[in-house]
């Protein structure tokens, strides 16, 4: 009997299906994504920005701030702009090779986002525990180092998707019911054998999510041991009062992201494929919505040159 050719069994083009269950509202649920990747967009390039343009801002917290901000407009940009586009005028096609890029850009782009996390938790831990050593440890060149390190790691761990996704037999039909190209949604589309991309999907999870959770946990133990063996309820409220805006951070990106990852393993007869989809959406929504307006209240730094930079501005315009 004639064994089928692989290439014949892959196909052309995928149906992103949105929203299963949820397609007649999908112009409703289009609102609140369009005005979140607004605020997104906004929010980290008007942080970006200011971190450029003040002088007060170059130190290593909010460079890696920026690195975060940078990884987020790239996290969601990955995947709103297609969803919005099934939603407003249904156009649900995606080419198979446009499809393994998208997917290779949304795991890359969440590997930084947690690896960004971590970063910022090592900057607490020297700054907190080492402050006369702080801007000699973190310098410039260590945190290029750190960030492109972060970037290389995303990168040789995502490709292997790519490729186990690629050399599977597709022969269920092309439908895939979610908003965007994830590596088991489009996984599961296959007749092949997908044990080898769990397999390997929940060793990246570990490599990354589980090692990035590592350093920040150790990290906020040696801070807490810090903060706690200082004297002045003063000096103690105000070194952890550094830390609350990234905790903030940690929580926006990890809960949805946890959510998503056992859902898909563990829940996919239990939790309803809407909601597990939103979940999966917002996964890479609600962290670069957020952390801007997060960072924006909380870091007291940021307030001040927003407020001193809008006074220039009137000061030239009134001139």
């Amino acid at each position: 009997m004639p064994v089928p050719n692989i290439s014949s069994l892959t196909p052309g083009s995928f149906i992103l299906n949105g929203i299963p269950g949820l397609e007649a509202v999908h112009m409703w649920i289009s609102f609140p994504f369009c005005t979140m990747y607004i605020i997104a967009l906004t929010g980290n390039f008007g942080l970006m920005y200011l971190i450029y343009s003040e002088d007060a801002l170059h130190r290593p917290m909010y460079i890696f701030l920026a690195l975060l901000s940078f990884t987020d407009v790239l996290m969601c940009t990955s995947t709103l702009p297609n969803t919005l586009f099934i939603f407003w005028f249904n156009f649900k096609e995606i080419n198979f090779n446009a499809c393994l890029v998208q997917m290779f850009f949304v795991h890359t782009f969440t590997g930084m986002e947690s690896g960004m996390l971590m970063l910022m938790a090592l900057d607490r831990y020297v700054a907190i525990c080492f402050p006369l050593r702080y801007g000699t440890i973190l310098t410039n060149p260590l945190i290029a180092k750190a960030g492109l390190l972060t970037f290389l790691r995303g990168v040789m761990l995502v490709i292997p998707f790519t490729l186990l996704t690629k050399r599977l037999p597709y022969c269920r039909g092309n439908l895939i019911p979610h908003t965007y190209c994830d590596h088991m949604s489009v996984a599961k589309v296959s007749c092949g054998n997908v044990k080898v991309n769990a397999v390997y999907g929940l060793m990246v999870a570990l490599l990354i999510g589980g090692f990035d959770i590592f350093c920040i946990t150790v990290s906020y133990t040696m801070i807490l041991k810090a903060v706690v063996s200082l004297k002045s309820a003063d000096a103690r409220q105000k070194a952890f009062g550094t830390c609350t805006a990234h905790l903030c951070a940690i929580v926006i990106t990890y809960v949805p992201a946890f959510f998503t990852f056992f859902t898909h393993r563990f829940g996919g007869h239990t939790i309803p494929p809407h909601i597990h989809i939103i979940m999966a959406n917002l996964y890479l929504l609600l962290p670069p919505t957020m952390n801007p307006i997060v960072y924006g209240v909380k870091t007291k730094q940021i307030q001040n040159c927003v407020i001193r930079f809008f006074l220039q501005k009137k000061d030239a315009s009134s001139q």
